[in-house]
């Protein structure tokens, strides 16, 4: 039996009282932020056309009111994750939850009623020194001008929302509820149930049958059903290839890159740069081949350990102390912040408890320090997982201090670069640490496949994605036998001659659950990159770009916000600059091997 929350020190534990003393303080304000501003920002509706101070009152109003329900949800959803059958919280969470979205019912209509005045009075409130705090978020809704359509016609679109996410709704039942696997045999003849969680854990197994049979089952289990996949991975490229031709984009490639000022070239760099470095990742698997000493590889042993597996056990106060070690590079006004954060204020839930939220996340609101949840077990993943979040939690820290709230909460695009960063720093102090050869060996192992699964993997996701969007945008029909054969040829292609394909292979994107996210999984590579540049940057030239970087929130594009941190995101160079580290790692392992 694990431990109950109320059995846990409170030294392991986060310290919510910054936020409010107490569940009683919550309802107060709770009870309290339901009587502030909304009739204020109602009876503003139909005059933001007037003049500049409306604009200005309203955008007050509406940030200031949307500040203290996150204060309130913040603490609702961190006091929940402690224990999700706790019914106080549980209830808190629901009840502010609610609140939230009625909150966005309220202010629904400012974005379309900004967007629906003519484009040079739009400009002019852009442009205007009484709205110079809002500059950023009156460019960013001007931006979407050309690509608005009338109110009535806005109307309608969101009134076909719900209607157009049935598949990617039936997708999420059929693959979280309703598909059932058969259970699956070891090397012993011994059964074992299969389900998506176990899936994962048999590939990592030694035992080579185990992983043959988890691989081929679960896939055969969908391919069984490829007729209702295909058709559901049809249905949501065609929501976004009409939300596309509806709001004028030349593609749903660009209509989903364009709100947030991405050019379609960081996109297609990203994939001409890997493949004309693709023979890097075909001498990796040929090198696993040779390492886990095998006739032939196939895609069911790419997790499996290629050598001897190293125990590398870390108390909690070792992994702190080994992050801020590493983070050193980074300067005083970076490390003092972390140190205090991780051994003095208590940002850090630490272990599991029974109830507790699974994974790992960093969360905190505007006028609160970050907040990290963790369930920490020991092992250099733990390790390398509170970096991770470390990262993040840093990102926010200088955002909110360096940003008015409506400019503070930063893009998706750049969100995993601080968090990478953070990893790779620590990988390489540990390297440079490492006890002997077979702890440098797993530990370059380690790296060598974080980057195929994180990178060279989800650069053939956004491949495919693109790809398939292409060819209904063509008019191609996206059948079982189309859908396979694209995604057979690239797996073919990015894996090379080394690896043998299995017929289960290509059903693997029926499983894959963000290809119905609308082109997201390329943010994975791009953070990666532009990570890698920059800690290179900081071990050259130092910190100073970099704490700019975290210090920009949304201050600008995120592409610019990179740029100004010396990474050009619309060159191929960063990408290229990670794919030589990547061959400059499997140099360093071929040494020690």
């Amino acid at each position: 039996m694990g431990k109950e929350r109320t059995e846990t020190p409170p030294i392991d534990t986060w310290d919510l009282s910054p936020l409010y003393a107490s569940h009683e303080a919550w309802e107060e304000s709770f009870e309290n932020v339901k009587k502030k501003f909304w009739d204020e920002i109602s009876e503003l509706k139909g005059q933001v056309a007037s003049q500049p101070e409306n604009v200005k009152k309203l955008f007050h109003l509406t940030f200031g009111l949307e500040q203290e329900l996150m204060n309130l949800y913040t603490y609702a959803h961190l006091r929940h994750d402690e224990d999700v059958a706790h019914e106080t919280h549980k209830t808190a969470y629901d009840r502010i939850s609610t609140l939230l979205h009625q909150f966005s019912e309220a202010t629904a209509w400012i974005e379309p009623e900004l967007l629906s005045l003519p484009e040079e009075k739009l400009k002019k409130l852009a442009e205007s020194v009484d709205l110079s705090d809002y500059k950023m978020v009156l460019d960013k809704t001007a931006r979407l001008k050309p690509h608005t359509l009338t109110a009535r016609e806005e109307e309608l679109l969101a009134l076909g929302g719900k209607a157009l996410q049935v598949s990617d709704r039936a997708f999420g039942a059929l693959n979280n509820a309703d598909l059932k696997f058969p259970n699956v045999k070891d090397g012993e003849g011994k059964e074992h149930e299969l389900s998506h969680g176990l899936y994962h854990v048999y590939l990592r197994s030694r035992d080579r049958v185990l992983r043959e049979n988890a691989f081929k089952t679960l896939h055969k289990t969908f391919l069984s059903f490829e007729n209702t996949l295909c058709e559901l991975l049809s249905g949501s490229v065609q929501k976004h290839i009409f939300y596309a031709q509806a709001k004028h984009y030349d593609s749903s490639l660009q209509a989903a890159l364009y709100p947030h000022q991405i050019d379609t070239a960081v996109y297609e760099n990203l994939i001409s740069a890997t493949h004309a470095h693709i023979d890097k990742l075909h001498r990796f698997i040929a090198l696993r081949k040779k390492l886990m000493n095998l006739p032939d590889i196939h895609a069911y042993d790419l997790y499996a350990p290629a050598a001897e597996e190293i125990e590398m056990k870390f108390t909690y106060d070792e992994a702190v102390d080994v992050t801020l070690e590493a983070v050193k590079p980074l300067g005083p006004s970076y490390c003092n912040v972390l140190k205090r954060g991780l051994k003095q204020e208590r940002w850090i839930d630490r272990y599991e408890n029974n109830r507790k939220r699974s994974g790992a996340y960093s969360s905190g609101c505007y006028e609160s320090h970050p907040y990290i949840l963790l369930n920490y077990q020991g092992f250099l993943n733990d390790v390398m997982t509170l970096a991770h979040e470390a990262g993040h939690s840093m990102h926010t820290y200088f955002s909110n201090q360096s940003q008015p709230y409506h400019d503070s909460r930063y893009s998706i695009f750049v969100a995993e670069v601080a968090s990478t960063f953070n990893e790779e720093l620590v990988f390489r102090h540990l390297l440079a640490n490492a006890k002997d050869k077979n702890e440098r060996i797993f530990l370059l192992l380690q790296k060598l496949d974080g980057i195929r699964a994180t990178f060279f993997r989800q650069v053939m996701f956004a491949e495919f994605e693109k790809q398939i969007h292409e060819m209904a945008e063509k008019h191609i029909p996206l059948t079982p036998t189309t859908l396979r054969k694209a995604y057979s040829e690239l797996n073919a292609h990015y894996f090379g001659p080394e690896l043998t394909l299995d017929a289960e292979l290509e059903g693997e994107f029926m499983r894959v659950p963000h290809f119905y996210y609308d082109f997201y999984v390329y943010q994975y590579s791009t953070g990666i990159s532009a990570a890698f540049a920059l800690v290179d940057k900081v071990l050259k030239e130092g910190p100073r770009q970099y704490l700019e970087f975290l210090s920009a929130g949304a201050s600008d594009y995120p592409v610019e916000v990179l740029k100004k941190a010396g990474v050009d995101m619309c060159s191929e160079e960063p990408v290229t600059a990670l794919l030589q580290r990547f061959d400059a790692l499997m140099d360093q392992l071929e040494n020690e091997l």
